[in-house]
């Protein structure tokens, strides 16, 4: 019906003859022609997709990624972003990939609006310190979300890409980060299929009520900025064994109370905040 698709034919037949679901991701192209005024000079459109098979070997989802990281010029940005889901006997399921996740649409409407339980996360991750590492990024992204995140990374060392996981709203359940050899690893895990139904998900929290009610510490007058990712930070200096701090960048504050089991004279901890456009390998705001 759809002429030969032999990478979809294996995938396919491995979720049948194995009765279980498969999920990967692959390039996918569709044909247009004059009739589309955007319709590339090809004649075709070609997305970065996901694709999901079901125990009978169905495709039961497909997504086109949305967010195309700056590398992605061989391919093509849907025209609306998708909110793909379906369901499970074992909870409702969302997809979305890599660079997706620091976006609003779609991951942030699938775990709030449509209430998803798990999320499917393909991904070729670049870690890069301190705040885009694989597994503390992906971790933290299942809790503030409530949701379950099962994070399967591409492993190539040399571009500093390792890191899967199976995240739940309590933490992560497992993961693997390796930066030594080229194996892959597989990971299993039991997960709750409904996690914000689970005695142990923790309650929801009202980030806005709980942040203004945090007291406020003082102030010192051992500011400065400092760049990270090409990002300027205001940082301050923990120069005590133990205190308390308060560091603002524009409106947003950050609170720090901290003990060290020793203050060793070869390393120096700063309190960071940054609050604004980041602009390196794409645009989008942060706050850190």
């Amino acid at each position: 019906r759809f002429g030969p698709a032999p990478v979809q034919e294996r995938l396919s037949c491995m979720a049948r003859n194995n009765s279980i679901y498969v999920v990967a991701n692959i390039g996918d192209k569709k044909p247009c022609d004059s009739s589309d005024p955007k319709c590339p000079s090809d004649g075709r459109y070609q997305y970065n997709t996901d694709v999901v098979f079901d125990p009978q070997g169905k495709l039961v989802a497909r997504y086109h990624k949305y967010n195309l990281f700056v590398v992605e010029s061989q391919f093509n940005y849907p025209k609306e972003p998708e909110a793909v889901t379906f369901e499970t006997p074992f909870g409702k399921f969302g997809i979305f990939t890599c660079f997706d996740i620091l976006f609003y649409e779609p991951a942030v409407v699938l775990a709030s609006k449509m209430q998803v339980d798990t999320v499917l996360f393909p991904t070729a991750w670049m870690n890069v310190l301190p705040f885009l590492t694989a597994v503390e990024f992906h971790s933290a992204w299942a809790m503030g979300m409530r949701v379950n995140v099962l994070a399967a990374n591409t492993h190539n060392t040399s571009l500093a890409m390792t890191g899967s996981g199976i995240y739940a709203p309590s933490g992560a359940r497992t993961y693997s980060y390796n930066m030594e050899t080229e194996d892959g690893h597989l990971l299993i895990a039991e997960l709750d299929a409904h996690p914000r139904l689970s005695p142990a998900s923790p309650p929801a929290v009202s980030w806005n009520s709980y942040a203004l009610s945090v007291e406020r510490f003082s102030q010192n007058d051992h500011e400065f900025t400092g760049i990270v990712f090409e990002d300027p930070f205001t940082f301050t200096e923990l120069t005590k064994p133990e205190g308390n701090l308060t560091l603002c960048q524009k409106d947003l504050c950050c609170h720090l109370s901290y003990k060290m089991a020793e203050k060793r004279d070869d390393e120096v901890y700063v309190l960071g905040a940054f609050n604004d456009l980041h602009v390196v390998e794409g645009q989008y705001y942060l706050q850190v």
